[in-house]
């Protein structure tokens, strides 16, 4: 489609009769809408003028198909001679200038599209240049070990492009920032030096085909500075040099820097493997609030370079007004966008995109920004980037700043088609400031107009607690201490709001001395004020919470990046979302690294829903064990993989991770261990089929202590759980893997009372292997009928062993407090041993305390009533047993957990004060002591069973 007939806007002239002629003697034979708006660039525009004198022939053919015309130019630099490039390039430079100009002032084509045209043109361009600079050295043997057939990939050079560029977004008189780099790998130590010296050479002889003037113009201004270090830096440097600066000492602004970097020209390849390897220098893989007053400072440090500041109280002043770096400008939208994408970039990597619109488009979408902001951030972002390229359009200048005078304003008003100058003042004032109002409060929230509350009046204990701050590590840096400084009035106004500021106080003190950093935490806060709140509630209620999380304090990134206060998603869901977290570590060390930030994360989660009252016994209880079978079931085949890698593929079938006890049972608290036991099946396989085979045995017992190791090993992240096989076959004498025929062997001929009880609680939790749901499959199956085969007709002998089994328990394992819930007759352990006991007597293949209860009842063992009774009392003592746990790692100790704690205890059973809860448990265990008394006797005894007893369940006579 011809442009004639797509015109949806024109520039006004400054000069029509200087546009008029302009036209007549160029393109005379243009008319209606075309001629306005030839015109009104001419006459606003003397560089524009001098581009229609030169390429006027060339112009009136591309405004036929001005889609077509800027194909072929960008398409023809690629095509042409590498001897011709220089005056080629400066050519279609003019071209595509005209063309993109005409355009841009018409509204034929967006903003989007004159970036992204400006963008591609100088893709193609710097291509060009580069392959002109290279050939001559490979030709001349200069390139160790490259020759001309390297030429396409530049023998390892690329030139990453930078900023606007970077971004596709360069603007009408855009430099081009590029960082130039060679892939050392593919060279030898020995030619390194010499390698380096003839990419240098390449390099300066490219900028110099792009950046040069002669009477053809020129293409592109080339700036090389934002290379690692750069005062002392070659030009061009290896890769590996640069990714040593970058881990070591690169700065938050080289990062901002590095969102927008793409492979431009040369070894696109090489280049995109290299902005891979340093994903984690530019995406941290915490929330980095740090990198506001990071931001903050560098826009600071700008504007006194350039002495932008300006009239900040009493407006801002349009006369020279710089569009891109001064207040409410071009820059303060990019840094706003930027570096939201760096405090949340290394979580989602969604938000990891180059263009400023597309940025707050997806800050929108993920709720870090909100909607309406980013709708009027970006609607300001093309308004303020359409003055620019007007300002520029003027005598294509590299400025960005507003005229000084008012026929400057006027010519200005021209090239936006707007005939009244007040009119654009007006609207360039309101933008600028709506952009500053909305970006200022997120840099120097100080400025928003808040004052921060004076604290509260400091006692003299208090102030004995506050004295010992600075001594602290977390207070340690000057920044740390600056941060905290503001934050600490109102730290210390909501800890004495708590109901027991004193408490709070102390275990707020705990948490800071714990802390082995600040400056990440305090930036948190003070992006997040609502943090404050939570971790006054944690300190003022749980200091075990406190403690765990002044030792991982990254978790608190959950609370704020993603759904943190959502409904449990589920294990499918929890899986899948573990799954693809691991698929992206980049190696097994990261990925249990990984592991375990998502498993503190989700941990926390719990710990902070139960303390907030949002969930109860037993979903507490549900949602620990959801946990650890998706790590289990995440990090089995991973460990599987990493053997495999050095022995072959699992032999057999494969092998099956077995949840036992509370884990079994889906009881956890928050400080459970796992009981686990491995089974395989080597199906008769002598050997792996690996680099280093192994026989089955020895291949998997590698693979349990792989995954024992890759669970409790502590890392940089922490552990993840501890893990105990004590209830394998033969205890801690046998195999750590036990084989699927040892196993069934084992529990038909050998296996004692307690092992066949431990197996009512038995569970697969994960699978590795060819086949392990197969092998899944059959053990529950064997299990199942295990039960129904060692259970049933056997309960005089059951009883009496379990009745030994609780004597001896209760004299090794004595309850010591009042508040025991777990220990002790009558208590979870005792309760529990006995809903095993009818479990296996009834042949019941349920794994909840509930279920094997309800199956004994059903069963005839125990009467509804007694059912009941020990039913509610496991309710009580869960209740307590997992509000304990989260407030201590010791027993319950009303004195030590504090009046918080207390109150936590409380809200959980329902009771009024600890000395009716210490009541209602000691009457709780005697009632179900006896309880559990009277059904083993009447099982050993085979004695006052009920009539109406299933045959199953009968004992044997005499």
């Amino acid at each position: 489609m011809t442009m004639d007939t797509r015109i949806t806007r024109a520039p006004l002239p400054y000069d029509p009769a200087r546009g008029a002629e302009a036209v007549a003697r160029h393109m005379p034979d243009a008319s209606g809408a075309l001629r306005e708006a030839l015109v009104g660039m001419a006459g606003a525009s003397p560089y524009l003028e001098g581009l229609l004198a030169r390429e006027a022939t060339w112009l009136a053919s591309a405004l036929e198909d001005p889609e077509g015309a800027r194909a072929d130019l960008i398409t023809g630099l690629a095509a042409g001679p590498l001897d011709e490039v220089k005056l080629a390039l400066r050519v279609a430079k003019r071209r595509i200038a005209l063309l993109i100009g005409f355009a841009d002032l018409t509204g034929v084509w967006s903003l989007e599209e004159v970036t992204g045209s400006l963008t591609q043109f100088a893709d193609q361009a710097l291509g060009a240049a580069l392959r002109s600079a290279l050939l001559p050295e490979l030709r001349r043997g200069r390139v160790p070990g490259q020759d001309e057939e390297a030429l396409p990939e530049a023998a390892g050079l690329v030139m990453l492009a930078m900023g606007k560029m970077g971004a596709h977004e360069l603007n009408y008189s855009s430099d081009i920032d590029l960082i130039c780099l060679f892939d050392e790998t593919r060279f030898d130590p020995s030619d390194y030096a010499e390698a380096r010296a003839a990419f240098v050479r390449v390099t300066r002889k490219t900028v110099a085909l792009m950046a040069d003037h002669t009477g053809d113009g020129y293409v592109f201004r080339t700036d090389l500075r934002l290379r690692p270090d750069p005062s002392v830096t070659p030009v061009c440097i290896a890769m590996e040099a640069a990714e040593r600066y970058y881990e070591s000492l690169g700065r938050t602004w080289e990062r901002a820097a590095h969102i927008k970097a793409r492979p431009s020209a040369g070894d696109l390849a090489a280049g995109a493997r290299y902005l891979d390897h340093l994903t984690p220098f530019i995406w941290r893989k915490h929330l980095d609030f740090a990198a506001i007053e990071d931001a903050h400072d560098m826009r600071m440090r700008i504007r006194a370079h350039k002495g932008l500041f300006g009239a900040r109280n009493g407006g801002i002043a349009l006369e020279g007004h710089d569009m891109k770096l001064g207040r409410g400008g071009i820059r303060d939208i990019e840094f706003f966008t930027q570096t939201r994408q760096i405090i949340s970039g290394g979580r989602d990597p969604d938000l990891r995109v180059r263009g400023t619109v597309e940025g707050l488009a997806v800050l929108a979408t993920k709720g870090w920004v909100r909607p309406e902001d980013a709708e009027v951030l970006s609607a300001h972002y093309r308004d303020h980037r359409e003055v620019e390229h007007r300002v520029q359009m003027v005598l294509d200048s590299q400025t960005h700043a507003l005229p000084k005078d008012a026929d400057g304003f006027r010519r200005l008003a021209c090239l936006m088609g707007e005939g009244d100058t007040a009119v654009l003042r007006r609207h360039l004032t309101e933008r600028l400031e709506e952009v500053a109002a909305l970006t200022e409060p997120f840099f120097a929230p100080e400025r928003s107009g808040a004052r921060a509350p004076a604290g509260p009046e400091i006692a003299p204990g208090m102030q004995d607690v506050l004295d010992r701050w600075p001594s602290y590590p977390a207070l340690r840096s000057p920044r740390a201490v600056e941060i905290f400084n503001r934050l600490r009035p109102e730290i210390l106004s909501r800890l004495d709001a708590a109901a027991r500021p004193d408490e709070a106080l102390g275990n707020f003190d705990k948490f800071l001395k714990g802390l082995p950093a600040g400056v990440q935490v305090f930036s948190l806060f003070e992006a997040n004020p609502s943090l404050i709140d939570l971790i006054v509630d944690i300190c003022a209620t749980a200091p075990l919470l406190s403690g765990y999380l002044a030792a991982n304090s990254s978790v608190l990134d959950a609370v704020i990046a993603g759904p943190f206060f959502d409904e449990w998603p589920g294990r499918a869901a929890l899986r899948a979302d573990l799954a693809w977290r691991l698929h992206r570590a980049r190696d097994y060390e990261s990925q249990l690294d990984t592991a375990r930030r998502w498993q503190k994360e989700w941990h926390f989660r719990i710990g902070v829903h139960h303390l907030r009252g949002l969930i109860q016994e037993p979903v507490v209880a549900h949602q620990y064990t959801d946990l650890s079978e998706v790590i289990l079931a995440c990090l089995w085949p991973l460990a599987a993989e990493e053997i495999a890698r050095r022995h072959g593929p699992p032999p057999g079938r494969g092998a099956v991770l077995v949840g036992m006890g509370s884990l079994g049972a889906r009881t956890l608290t928050a400080q459970s261990d796992l009981d686990v036991i491995v089974v395989y099946d080597g199906q008769g396989q002598e050997m792996s089929e690996g680099p280093r085979p192994l026989a089955p045995g020895p291949y998997y017992a590698k693979l349990t202590k792989a995954m024992i190791t890759a669970l409790s090993a502590p890392m940089s992240e922490g552990r993840l759980y501890e893990i105990d096989m004590r209830l394998r076959p033969s205890g801690r004498q046998g195999p750590v893997a036990t084989s699927w025929k040892a196993f069934q062997s084992y529990q038909d001929r050998d296996a004692w009372t307690w092992e066949h009880l431990a197996l009512t609680r038995a569970r697969v939790v994960a699978e590795a292997g060819e086949h392990p749901d197969t092998l899944a499959a059959d053990f529950e199956a064997f299990r199942c009928a295990l039960l129904q085969r060692k259970g049933p007709g056997r309960g005089r002998e059951i009883a009496q062993d379990v009745k030994d089994m609780r004597a001896r328990l209760d004299a090794a394992k004595p309850a010591e407090s009042a508040y025991e819930a777990k220990l002790g007759p009558g208590r979870l352990q005792d309760i529990e041993l006995l809903a095993q006991t009818v479990a296996l007597v009834a042949g019941s293949p349920g794994a909840e305390t509930g279920a094997q209860l309800r199956a004994g009842a059903a069963a005839g063992l125990l009467t509804e009533d007694e059912a009941g009774c020990l039913t509610a009392q496991v309710t009580r003592l869960r209740q307590v047993q997992q509000a304990t746990r989260l407030l201590s790692d010791k027993a319950l100790d009303p004195e030590v957990v504090g009046a918080g704690g207390r109150d936590f205890v409380l809200r959980q059973t329902e009771d009024p004060d600890m000395p009716a809860l210490a009541a209602a448990m000691a009457d709780g265990a005697a009632e179900s002591a006896e309880v559990v008394a009277t059904v083993l006797d009447r099982l050993a005894g085979a004695a006052s069973l009920p009539k109406d007893t299933p045959e199953t369940a009968e004992e044997p006579k005499p």
